[in-house]
């Protein structure tokens, strides 16, 4: 209740003078103000937020690596579970646009991984990278994230006594690079996705400033390749207040994942909290397996 009362104090002072009437009025205001969507994250109408657990965080690895691939230094961000041993099976981890490998720290990951093995997840190691905000393909020849994914990752990794990602899974725009990593890496066991930021259209993406042409964009777009995604085992998480609904409903149409989560929540970081401990769940039960 604290949270949507504090939600609920947010949506009155941007209001201002237009007056509230109670909740059955600020539901229909909802629907008819700009930014409906907001307006009943902050009525605490798209489901609670999701909270950090209240567990040890596991060790954390921050090393900074030059990217031959992206053409500049990045953050590798290594974490492990509590009390687990040094080597483990990886899940790599993409972030959203706007965000950068630091971003699963403050995010709580090492604290969620500690929680996921306390709940009988097998223990695996969350790995994270600086990937830009070009939807992890290059906008140029200078800086191509998906090359540093699939050529310099693996190397990077065998020096903190890791080997290559076997599962994946990313927020937003991390979505669609976790999608389109797995075309490249067919071998991956699990691959799960939050709030998807696929397009549909190439005027869905076109606004996005990430992508040179509408050739590039196609030969990467997730929902233009399902094909090659239809068969591993893939996890869709998705608000029905998200932007990206319609897109990830469609991927969960052409692809049939193993789990098709889509429920209350809107494209914020209190769903994502929300959701990630089944994220965790997914992607770790599987890490460990063969098949």
């Amino acid at each position: 209740m604290g949270k949507l009362l504090s939600r609920r104090s947010v949506l009155l002072g941007g209001l201002g003078g237009l007056g509230v009437v109670g909740a059955a009025g600020a539901g229909a205001l909802a629907d008819v103000l700009p930014g409906g969507a907001r307006l009943r994250y902050l009525l605490g109408m798209t489901g609670p937020d999701g909270e950090v657990p209240d567990v040890p965080a596991g060790p954390v690895e921050v090393e900074r690596v030059r990217s031959a691939a992206r053409g500049r230094e990045i953050d590798l961000v290594v974490m492990r579970p509590a009390g687990s041993p040094r080597e483990l099976p990886v899940c790599l981890a993409l972030h959203g646009r706007g965000a950068n490998a630091r971003t699963h720290l403050d995010m709580g990951i090492p604290k969620f991984l500690t929680a996921a093995v306390r709940d009988g997840v097998p223990p695996f190691a969350v790995v994270a990278v600086d990937g830009g905000d070009s939807y992890f393909v290059a906008r140029d020849d200078r800086d191509d994230p998906l090359r540093m994914l699939v050529e310099e990752l693996p190397g990077w990794l065998r020096g903190h006594g890791l080997a290559a990602p076997v599962s994946a899974f990313g927020i937003s725009m991390g979505a669609f690079g976790a999608l389109r990593y797995l075309r490249e890496r067919r071998d991956l066991r699990a691959v799960g996705v939050v709030g998807p930021a696929l397009f549909r259209s190439w005027a869905d993406a076109k606004g996005r400033n990430a992508f040179r042409d509408e050739q590039q964009w196609a030969a990467h777009e997730p929902l233009r390749h399902t094909g090659d995604i239809a068969g591993v085992r893939l996890g869709v998480w998705c608000g029905t207040d998200d932007p990206f609904v319609d897109s990830a409903r469609q991927l969960v149409d052409r692809t049939h994942p193993k789990v098709a989560a889509i429920g209350p929540g809107a494209h914020e970081g209190g769903y994502f909290l929300r959701v990630m401990p089944e994220v965790l769940r997914f992607v770790g039960h599987r890490a460990g397996r063969s098949g």
